[in-house]
């Protein structure tokens, strides 16, 4: 993986971001890169996070995404840096995906509810929908997990998503 980043873009193999954890607490999040090098420069030109009707985006055909990224991103393989924040107690395998901390700023106190866990690499709201979610949505599917957050569900969301990365129903 790392190799094929290094031969079909320019810029480093790790893709590094601070995110909020648990409890809104940032961390440094791992990733293997998918984007050009100077995506989060791009990012300022193309999402005015002021404007925003509410706290999260998401861009369709991301033209920051390389080709060799798409393909990581289809199979969830660039996700697993993450495992480093496993290890390092900033994550777990399962819970809410980490938010940037720009847009956790912004979230009003229902929203800032879904950090009260330990994010994921992977989680309820990914796995129950791939599309594109309004902010309410996914805060409701990630405070059913939490509600109902356990050893047997957490077993459910891994396998579910096994099988979503092997249908390919990652980003198109």
């Amino acid at each position: 993986i790392a190799a094929m980043i290094k031969l079909t873009s320019k810029g480093h193999v790790i893709y590094v971001q601070e995110r909020a954890g648990a409890h809104g607490k940032p961390f440094r999040m791992y990733k293997f890169r998918s984007m050009v090098g100077d995506a989060d420069e791009r990012l300022q030109e193309m999402v005015n996070f002021d404007s925003l009707k509410e706290p999260v985006f998401k861009l369709k055909n991301d033209p920051r995404v390389t080709p060799w990224g798409r393909q990581l991103r289809k199979l969830g393989l660039d996700e697993i840096p993450q495992l480093l924040n496993v290890l390092m107690g900033q994550m777990s395998l399962v819970g809410p995906r980490p938010e940037q901390v720009e847009l956790v700023e912004r979230y009003n106190g229902r929203q800032r509810r879904r950090l009260k866990a330990r994010p994921g690499i992977t989680g309820y709201q990914q796995v129950m929908s791939r599309g594109d979610l309004s902010l309410e949505k996914r805060i409701e599917y990630d405070l059913y997990y939490l509600k109902h957050q356990s050893f047997f569900l957490d077993l459910f969301i891994l396998a579910k998503t096994l099988v979503v990365v092997l249908r390919g129903d990652g980003m198109k």
